[in-house]
Order: C-alpha cells, then sequence, then structure tokens
C-alpha cells in the first residue's frame, strides 16, 4: 500500500498503472500482429488472457494504435484476394 506522502505527491498515479499495462499489451498485440498471427489467436494467447480482463481486453481493442495496425493489415489482404481474382 502506498504511502499518504506518495499519494499526495501524485494523487492520480493510480490511473497511470492501467494506463502503463494497456499500452504494453497493446504494443503486445501490435508486435505479434506484424509476426503474422492472427487477432483471435493473439488475444486468446495466456500472456494476454493472463493479465487481461474481458473489459481491458475490449479496450485495447479500442485503442486507435491498435486500430490502425490490425485493420491496415486487413485491409492488404482484401486487396491482394482481390487482386488474385482478377
Amino acid at each position: 500500500m502506498p504511502k499518504l506522502s506518495e499519494i499526495f505527491r501524485n494523487p492520480f498515479s493510480f490511473l497511470g498503472a492501467r494506463s502503463s499495462q494497456e499500452e504494453r499489451l497493446a504494443a503486445y498485440v501490435i508486435r505479434e500482429h506484424d509476426r503474422g498471427r492472427s487477432l483471435d489467436e493473439i488475444l486468446n494467447d495466456r500472456y494476454v488472457l493472463n493479465r487481461t480482463t474481458p473489459e481491458q481486453r475490449a479496450r485495447i481493442l479500442d485503442r486507435p494504435e491498435v486500430i490502425r495496425a490490425v485493420g491496415d493489415d486487413t485491409i492488404a489482404d482484401a486487396r491482394r484476394d482481390m487482386e488474385t481474382r482478377v
């Protein structure tokens, strides 16, 4: 438990802890997706499941950098599929 003086020094420090955890997990999701893993596989990874609640996983998916990383790849895949059909 933090000391009272630590709380007064930075009264909102508890807010940053969750945020930095979510930032690390978002970076993990992006990195693993860049390595070729599917989003479903990453979200069911023990690393993610052991560190998050379903609500936290939903918030990670709402992060703009995750949407961009996963969405850009999805669009690129769709374009490749369209090109191979023509």
